[in-house]
């Protein structure tokens, strides 16, 4: 299964985007949805996750209260809801999956970049 993140774009410092992690295949909802981010220069961060069910969401202390995500019943497709965007949230965005018990996630795509402007 390979995850394509898509939505990215520019903003302005306050502003608001909702990226979309669309799944080309999967027949079970036994995984974690995750988002990450990657900024020049630095290592990829986690930003959160969201099971195949929805019943569990985990955000990273740096997007908590600013940034959900959430998946549509019944769709493949997660979100990530990013509001009051500042200039340290410009990175590229990637989404990737985790199978319940796996350690790793898999089915990295090229990311969606997000500029964010002050």
């Amino acid at each position: 299964v390979q995850l394509q993140a898509s939505g990215g774009g520019l903003v302005q410092a306050g502003g608001s985007l909702r990226l979309s992690c669309a799944a080309s295949q999967r027949t079970s909802d036994r995984y974690f949805t995750g988002w990450f981010r990657q900024a020049p220069g630095k290592e990829r961060e986690f930003l959160g996750d969201i099971s195949g069910t929805a019943g569990s969401i985990k955000y990273a202390d740096s997007v908590r209260g600013r940034f959900t995500i959430s998946r549509e019943n019944g769709k493949k497709t997660v979100y990530l809801q990013m509001n009051n965007l500042k200039p340290e949230d410009t990175a590229i965005y990637y989404c990737a999956e985790k199978p319940y018990g796996a350690s790793q996630y898999r089915g990295w795509g090229p990311g969606t970049l997000v500029t964010v402007s002050s």
